[in-house]
């Protein structure tokens, strides 16, 4: 308080003119990221098992260094804003798209990118994206030309819907059913039975995946070499408390009610019944409003609580039999890191939680000069290449963990 009083008094004085001041600013505001926002990566697993080596092993230059944050906008909202912004450079991707019919009668899109199209052994990425995501998601894309470029097959789920694909019959998708996820993989290892498939989960779809993987267990083995999750929500009832706050979390939550709304809207016509009240339905400004009003309805749950209650995955990494990573920023608006199950990942032999001190919301941007490329972009690459480049892993699988 005393430094600042005394740049007051020079500054009014005239004894520092604005461009100085401007300097000391800059400086001050150098030394508080130096010294508050630079912070060390941390793994959370369990010590001494075959997957926390490793990921050790896989990730060790990350380990071992710190995470700096865009020097511009590291406060976690900004960065999240602004990381949409940065990628959405990337322009659209000629996709080679697959519509697939689902059991049900509805239909899911699958939007493929890959050099060798043909090549029957060729690694495969399956990436599902977050709550209003699909294909074209500049968060997507830029996940997809890194698995291009590395020399494997990308292919997007687009849910229900979503991805410019009109929808069928009036079923949406959820956090918490996964039988189209199902279905999909199980299309995916009937087409290409050799070769080897990873998925990744963006938020919403990192939740999907979690609660596929816990309630398939034991079946998953076979299907799936090894999962990754970014941003996941692991507790609705935080994430949504969290994102109800005034100021800019409430002004992300009306961002994506009103696409969830909008999605609504356009398929209007499967929705004229007496289950819903479309006129609620439409005034939702906030996702649990949605919810409540929608999602809930759509999936047979009582009230938004059983919903969140069933979505969440804190207390099911128990039943995950293949190795898992997530990355979960501690300042996310959307899971904030006091209910990051940390604890639960260093009790189970197959999981490891990357957590930073700073990132927001599928951001992770890097350095004075940020770029598309950010620091999960980065551990992605670092893992798929090990994952499809040694046979560690399928030892993991088959034998380190829990019965």
């Amino acid at each position: 308080m005393a430094l600042f009083e005394y740049i007051s008094e020079l500054f009014l004085s005239g004894g520092i003119r604005p461009y100085g001041l401007c300097l000391i600013f800059l400086g001050l505001y150098w030394l508080y990221y130096r010294l508050n926002v630079i912070r060390p990566v941390k793994l959370h697993s369990k010590p001494g098992t075959k997957f926390d080596t490793f990921i050790r092993n896989c990730l060790m230059d990350i380990l071992e260094e710190d995470y700096k944050p865009s020097f511009w906008f590291f406060e976690a909202r900004i960065q999240t804003v602004f990381a949409s912004l940065i990628r959405s450079i990337i322009p659209d991707i000629l996709y080679r798209r697959e519509i697939l019919a689902m059991s049900d009668g509805g239909e899911v899109v699958l939007d493929w990118n890959s050099k060798n199209v043909n090549k029957a052994d060729t690694p495969i990425i399956l990436i599902l994206p977050g709550l209003t995501g699909n294909s074209q998601s500049e968060y997507i894309k830029n996940m997809c030309i890194i698995t291009k470029d590395l020399g494997y097959k990308a292919v997007v789920f687009n849910y229900r819907g979503m991805g410019g694909h009109k929808l069928k019959t009036p079923r949406t998708y959820c956090a918490t059913k996964t039988d189209d996820l199902s279905e999909v993989i199980d299309h995916i290892k009937t087409c290409f039975p050799n070769a080897p498939l990873m998925a990744v989960g963006v938020s919403l779809g990192g939740m999907k995946l979690g609660n596929y993987l816990s309630t398939n267990k034991e079946k998953v083995i076979g299907k799936l070499v090894t999962v990754m999750m970014i941003s996941v929500c692991w507790d609705p009832f935080t994430g949504c408390t969290s994102l109800e706050k005034t100021g800019l979390n409430l002004l992300l939550n009306r961002h994506l009610a009103t696409c969830l709304v909008n999605t609504v809207k356009e398929a209007k016509h499967h929705f004229e019944n007496d289950i819903l009240d479309l006129k609620r339905v439409f005034s939702s400004t906030t996702i649990k409003e949605f919810d409540s009003s929608f999602t809930i309805h759509q999936f047979g749950y009582n009230d938004v609580s059983e919903y969140y209650q069933d979505a969440s995955l804190i207390g099911k990494l128990k039943n995950i039999r293949i190795p898992v990573l997530a990355i979960n920023s501690n300042d996310d608006p959307f899971q904030p890191g006091k209910t990051i199950p940390c604890g639960e990942a260093v009790e189970t032999d197959n999981i490891g939680i990357l957590t930073t001190e700073y990132g927001g919301h599928i951001g992770f941007l890097e350095g004075y000069i940020p770029n598309r490329i950010c620091f999960t972009d980065r551990v992605f690459k670092k893992l798929a290449t090990a994952v499809f480049e040694t046979e560690e892993l399928s030892k993991i699988t088959s034998s380190d963990v829990p019965e």
